[in-house]
């Protein structure tokens, strides 16, 4: 792999102490000359002095080269090392190059761009092969992944434009595969002006798109939800003349399915079977179909203007309305469906429910005379889904044995997806029996999904010990949690009243750089003390939440809603309602403002528990407010449970004749807020003339307190 050290050139004397090594590093230069890795690690781990450039490369692009999780350790303790000494400067930009290759390939993503990002810091151009392999894995990934494949791209071709002659850096420019990455990442984002801005840099670096850029298109058209498009997007791949794959049209069929659209599916995989070369044509007659049924205007009430600017600049017969009535493109042959499509359109029948249909389409794949389109392990593990699904856990090991005996071997992902059937119905000891065989019979070995699934199944039967004992068996057999793995461990203390065992593996996750702190872990350390309560303590852990960058969402505020009303703390939901109203208040609005704090969209939960608690304090001008806020939310307060909770509780309030008159005066302004509360409920009360009426903002009144 070659590399560009963009930097002034050495003096004499650097030059010298990079090309002749040292008499001390003889030794060691001989044996990474003669690719004796692990003799020369021993030699540089008992060296008293720090190698010259020469050998540190070396060392560092052999051990990355190995691949093994502990070569890659022991590169990274040298860049560590380095960095620590602020020696960087001695590694070159091969070196760090397969190092970054060699942590992706190790699942270590977020260490492989971070060297790639100080390297380009440095002045080094990492070869294409190398920032694509990132980006690649970078544009799949949960998280913040796909933005920071696209920050990284984004890096290394602002570097390339500064350069005064392009081709000085030819080996780290994009090709095709390094742009369908980026492209990739844009669809996962659901991001179409990105998605067009790559598109449109692909001139300057002397590449076209394939089958493969307009396969990626379609998966932004399905994350966007532009069924209307996908008709276009296969036209515009036979104007161009790209060279045609059956990926396409898997690609197609995939969307279909995404979609929900079983019958245009069905239709594009029946015109396959028959080898038909006009299948524009037949998704043409399944598109005016749609469109005669009235699906239309629901497109257009969601549509974009910039959004159709977009695609009109990716797909130029989008806005060639002629092209519409003239003959449309024609397949340069007719492809047959083969297993993938085959097990595509089963995925829509298991998502549909229709199991019957699943488990006739593997009939029907058996029966097939092209070996091609017989079923394999993701066919018979879709059917082993479906009927988990539908609960039918028996059936499920059937098809299981059927796998064993007709030497179709079943993977992890099949036996993941009978751990959770298990898990769901509550068979723990059935889980782990399979878990055993799995491993003994199978010698398929477990992973971090696996035991997520477990520690799952945990909290479902309410065992947080045995949930806690999974976890700490996974990470025995060296299998690194995830941050599913830390959450889920956290809601099986949070639900069991550990809050404090929560907070432990919350912390734990916080000092993993494996892993990323999100809103949900946050939320679920927060419903751990709220569950008991404890409403001080989860708001302690929502301004540090605050403090990290992360903002309350609908489910924080509803879980302290929920521990103020078990605490009975009346006075704490006014001051949690005030900041909701704040933040719904913004959302109303619509408007841009320079505050970080984004608006809110509350629950039904969350409002029904903040106006339940006000109702019951007698807080009614705050809880009038709360079901006004409902209303505006499309959210049905419940009126029958509120006018239940008045008459037992306030029925006979403002009735007492023994009051002096200090206190009636003073008690003026609750009393009319309680009658306003009763109109809204429909109970006898002084605006009870059909009139209409507004409850006013008393001047002066008070944040924490209904009373004057």
């Amino acid at each position: 792999m070659n590399a560009l050290l963009l930097q002034s050139p050495l003096s004499p004397i650097q030059r010298a102490a990079t090309t002749i090594a040292e008499p001390r590093d003889q030794k060691l230069l001989s044996l990474l000359r003669e690719r004796k890795t692990e003799e020369a690690w021993n030699a540089y781990t008992h060296s008293t002095h720090l190698p010259n450039p020469t050998c540190l490369s070396r060392l560092v692009s052999q051990l990355s080269y190995q691949n093994t999780l502990s070569s890659l350790t022991r590169a990274q303790s040298i860049v560590t090392r380095l960095r620590h000494e602020r020696q960087l400067h001695r590694l070159d930009a091969n070196c760090l190059g397969l190092l970054a290759v060699a942590a992706t390939k190790a699942g270590h993503t977020l260490y492989a761009a971070s060297v790639l990002r100080s390297m380009i810091r440095s002045g080094y151009l990492p070869h294409v092969k190398a920032w694509t392999a990132v980006v690649a894995r970078l544009s799949s990934a949960p998280d913040d992944g796909p933005v920071e494949a696209l920050k990284l791209f984004r890096s290394v071709t602002r570097r390339l434009r500064k350069l005064p002659d392009k081709d000085m850096a030819a080996a780290s420019h994009p090709d095709t595969t390094a742009i369908n990455a980026v492209l990739n990442a844009c669809a996962n984002l659901g991001d179409a002006k990105a998605f067009l801005q790559v598109f449109d840099e692909m001139p300057q670096f002397d590449v076209a798109p394939d089958a493969l850029s307009y396969n990626t298109m379609i998966k932004l058209c399905c994350k966007i939800g532009r069924k209307d498009l996908l008709l276009f997007v296969l036209e515009r791949v036979l104007q161009l003349g790209i060279p045609f794959c059956v990926t396409t049209l898997q690609s197609l069929v995939s969307a279909y399915v995404e979609f929900g659209d079983l019958e245009t599916a069905e239709k594009l995989v029946q015109a396959m079977r028959e080898q038909r070369r006009d299948i524009c044509w037949v998704l043409r007659e399944c598109s005016n179909l749609e469109y005669s049924s009235g699906n239309e205007s629901d497109y257009d009430s969601n549509n974009d203007e910039d959004e159709d600017c977009v695609f009109e600049k990716l797909l130029p017969n989008l806005v060639d309305q002629s092209g519409n009535e003239a003959e449309p493109p024609l397949l340069p042959k007719g492809y047959a469906p083969n297993t993938r499509t085959y097990t595509t359109l089963m995925k829509g029948y298991m998502n549909a429910g229709r199991v019957s249909d699943t488990v006739r389409m593997l009939e029907a794949m058996r029966r097939q005379d092209d070996k091609g389109s017989h079923p394999d392990h993701v066919s018979y593990t879709t059917v082993v889904s479906a009927l988990v699904k539908v609960g039918s856990m028996d059936r499920a090991r059937e098809v299981l044995a059927e796998m064993t005996r007709i030497g179709v071997p079943a993977n992890l992902i099949t036996y993941n997806i009978l751990l959770k059937g298990y898990c769901k119905q509550l068979q723990i000891n059935k889980a782990k029996e399979l878990l055993k065989e799995m491993v003994d019979d199978a010698g398929i070995q477990p992973d971090v999904v696996s035991y997520n699934i477990l520690i799952d199944g945990c909290i479902l039967v309410d065992d947080s010990a045995g949930a806690l004992s999974f976890f700490n068996e996974m990470r025995a057999r060296g299998i690194a949690p995830t941050k599913i793995s830390y959450t889920t461990l956290m809601k099986a203390f949070a639900y069991s009243g550990q809050p404090k065992l929560a907070h432990k593996v919350f912390n734990e996750m916080d000092n993993d750089p494996r892993v990323k702190v999100d809103l949900i872990a946050w939320n679920m350390l927060v419903e751990g003390y709220c569950k008991l309560g404890l409403v001080e303590e989860a708001k302690k852990v929502v301004q540090k939440m605050k403090e990290s960058g992360l903002h309350p969402d609908a489910s924080t505020y509803g879980s302290l809603a929920n521990g103020i009303a078990l605490a009975r703390k009346p006075g704490e939901a006014l001051l949690l309602w005030n900041e909701v109203k704040e933040r719904c208040e913004m959302r109303k609005k619509g408007e841009k403002s320079d505050s970080s704090v984004p608006p809110l969209k509350p629950d039904g939960g969350l409002l029904d528990t903040l106006a339940d608690i006000c109702v019951r304090a007698a807080f009614f001008r705050k809880a009038l407010e709360i079901v006004a806020c409902m209303e505006e939310n499309g959210i049905a307060p419940n009126k029958t449970k509120f006018t239940r909770i008045y008459v037992e509780m306030h029925s006979r309030m403002f009735t007492s004749k023994h009051a002096s008159r200090a206190r009636q005066d003073r008690r003026t302004e609750r009393k009319r807020a309680a009658e306003a509360f009763k109109f809204w409920l429909g109970l006898p009360n002084s605006y009870y003339d059909g009139s209409e009426w507004r409850l006013e903002p008393m001047e002066g009144y008070g944040s924490t307190s209904d009373s004057a």
